[in-house]
């Protein structure tokens, strides 16, 4: 069992380096998720979008062709040097910005600035459970009132649970890759000035992976 640190310091490593060996590991079309995403922000009145994890930008590519602002942020630079060329080839350079972060520092975002945060998957690092609670933290600060939250998670439904090698916390290791499985006592406790308005489970991939979506709101003032 491995702990601390630098075992996400590992896991961004090896993202990093298979984000240069696969251009396109997960194709050009968005997730159900980030659809999902771009027309409740849109029915929303909602302009401005911060997603963490961006990756390679499948979903980010498609929140800039609806018309969005994103500010696109993950530790990987080499996928978002990929992504800011792409956006520019498609005539959506202006809308984008990118910002190289490990979501475990402070978020490089004024306070409440932005409409909406979207990740998909990004909670589901090899992130601990104080780091998890840091970074809604920092997701409420950055969101003006009333803006909204949604990322995706895998549960501890998915055939990975419990499989691999274990790292505690829910964490489990396959093919080099470290999950932080959620149950729903880690959603309802991560719900830090926003109220949870919806958690909706859906399945992609080829396992298929097990997922829950989850959509809050912030709140106009604390409670």
């Amino acid at each position: 069992m491995t702990r601390g640190k630098d075992l996400l310091d590992r896991q961004l490593e090896h993202w990093q380096s298979t984000f240069v060996a696969n251009p396109q590991m997960y194709g050009t079309d968005p997730s159900a998720s980030g659809v999902y995403a771009i027309d409740l922000f849109r029915r929303e009145g909602l302009t401005d979008v911060l997603e963490l994890g961006a990756g390679q930008g499948r979903d980010t590519l498609t929140f800039l062709r609806a018309g969005f602002n994103v500010m696109a942020l993950d530790h990987a630079s080499d996928a978002l040097a990929e992504l800011d060329q792409a956006a520019t080839a498609s005539g959506h350079g202006t809308q984008l910005t990118t910002t190289a972060r490990d979501v475990r520092q402070t978020l490089p975002v004024p306070d409440t600035s932005v409409d909406a945060v979207y990740s998909h998957m990004l909670f589901n690092m090899a992130l601990t459970t104080p780091e998890l609670d840091h970074l809604t933290a920092e997701v409420a600060r950055v969101l003006r009132p009333g803006g909204l939250h949604v990322y995706t998670v895998r549960h501890t439904g998915d055939a990975h649970y419990g499989a691999g090698t274990a790292h505690g916390e829910d964490m489990y290791e396959n093919g080099g890759f470290i999950v932080h499985f959620f149950n729903r006592a880690l959603v309802d406790r991560l719900t830090l000035g926003c109220t949870l308005l919806d958690v909706t489970e859906f399945e992609e991939g080829g396992l298929p992976r097990r997922l829950w979506r989850i959509t809050l709101r912030r709140r106009e003032a604390p409670q």
